[in-house]
This record gives C-alpha cells, structure tokens and sequence, in this order.
C-alpha cells in the first residue's frame, strides 16, 4: 500500500507543481489587470492594501493560501479583500494543469501557459474597462508568431511556420472587422470595438488559420447566447455594451485544447467521405 501510495504521489507531483505555478502567475495577473489600466507600475510598489496603503507580507501574499488566511480583509484595517484575487490565481492554475494535461512535458505547453495567461488578462480587462490595451494585444500577436516560428523549426520548416502565424493574424484582423461591419449595419450602432480586432490577430498569430476560425465560431456562439439570456432576464439592455473579448479568449482556450477534436468531429459529421 505505502508503494502505491508512494507512486500516486510521484504521479502527481507534477501536476502538484503546475497548480502552485499556475497560482503564482494568476497572482501577478491580478497585478497586470488592476495596474494596466491605469498606467501604474507593474513592479513597483509592491502588492499592498489600496486603502491603507499597508505592504503585505511573505505569508500573505501566498497565492490562495493568503487570502484564506487573511479571511479576505486587510490585517491592518480591516478592509474587504475581493474574491476576485482568489478565484484569478485559481482560475490560472487550473487552465495550467489542463494545459499541461493535454500537452505534457512539451514546448508547445510553456507557450500555452503564455497565451493563456494573455487571454486571461486581456479578458479581465474587457470586462473591467471595456477596452483591450494596446500593450497586450501588440505583445502577445509579436509573441504568438514568435511561438510558431519556434514550432516550425521544431518541425524542420520556420518559415511555414512563421508564415502560419502572419496569415493567422491578418484573417484575425480580417475576421472580426467583418464581423463588427455586419454588427454594426444590423444594430444601428458601433457592434465591436477596435480592440477585438487586434485580439483575434493575437489569437490568430497563437492558433493558425483554422483554429481561429473555431475560436471565432465559439466566441459568436457562446456570446450571443449569454447576450439573449441577459436581455431575456432583463439585465442586459438591447443597446447596452457587452464585452466581446471574454468570449473570444474562451474560444480561444477551448481551441487550444480540443480545437483539433472538435474540427475531426464536424469533419466527419458533415463530410464523412473527405
């Protein structure tokens, strides 16, 4: 019993591992996505309560754990902590557990914990602010491109893969300015803002062509009907905004991972003879 007991926690430890990463990255994003916005140093000053002022220590700045152990308020005045810190550093160290799950000991897999943690933030951002910053979706299409030129040479051949995450931004670009143009014409009304745009080049440039493709599929979908419930319930107006880039980040991160399932799967529903 002690052996197998001692194999399933050998079994585990990486994943154990990924967890505590994952919670750790989530931390800084909550950095990223409350500082970004308003122009403020990522770095500096160290995480502390925006009322008091009062620096966190080492044990309260554990991922998770930390808030926990705080009870969700500040130790010095008493101050509600969101548990939105708590549910962003989770929340990152489950999508890099499902990330290392699918990939395994891969480069493909630190390249993903990159993307993700992009898309997360971006996401985050969306919904706080209505916008996309400029900085992150720059940065991320620079990196998605860098990533598929690495995966082709992986595979003997940069250029094709360079070439998939240029011809992946452009559609991306292509895409949703299509898609905001048809909005706009049938709402009467600005449908999607210039930001969106430039995440769906990021994703394209991470995902290729197809992918895409799915990510922007998955994103209408899911987007409009979270949209009919919310007016349905009556808490979304006809004409209120509604951040896109939430549901394109989901697309995206369902693509990533059971993209090539899901395209087989329609593949052979639709055209089992190809």
């Amino acid at each position: 019993m002690r052996i197998v007991l001692l194999l399933r926690i050998f079994e585990l430890a990486p994943f154990i591992f990924v967890f505590f990463l994952g919670s750790a990255i989530g931390s800084f994003l909550n950095v990223v996505v409350y500082r970004l916005p308003e122009g403020l140093s990522l770095l500096w000053p160290p995480s502390r309560c925006p009322r008091c002022e009062n620096q966190l220590g080492p044990t309260e700045n554990i991922p998770i754990f930390g808030w926990l152990r705080l009870r969700g308020r500040c130790k010095n005045c008493k101050t509600a902590i969101s548990a939105r810190y708590p549910f962003v550093e989770t929340a990152t160290a489950l999508m890099f557990v499902l990330v290392f799950a699918q990939f395994g000991f891969e480069w493909q897999t630190l390249g993903y914990w990159l993307f993700f943690s992009w898309l997360l933030a971006l996401a985050l951002i969306d919904i706080d602010t209505l916008t996309l910053p400029n900085p992150l979706t720059q940065s991320g299409l620079v990196l998605g491109i860098v990533f598929q030129g690495a995966i082709g040479a992986l595979m003997g051949n940069v250029a094709g893969g360079l070439m998939s995450g240029v011809v992946g931004a452009v559609l991306g670009i292509w895409l949703l300015s299509l898609i905001s143009w048809g909005g706009s014409v049938a709402l009467g009304q600005t449908a999607m803002g210039a930001g969106d745009s430039k995440l769906a080049a990021m994703m394209g440039a991470w995902l290729g062509w197809k992918l895409l493709l799915l990510s922007g599929f998955l994103a209408c979908l899911v987007g409009a009907v979270v949209g009919l419930l919310g007016m349905a319930s009556g808490r979304l107006g006809r004409r209120q905004a509604m951040p896109f880039g939430p549901f394109l980040a989901l697309g995206a991160a369902i693509s990533t991972l059971w993209g090539g399932a899901l395209i087989d799967l329609y593949t052979s529903a639709f055209f089992p003879a190809i």
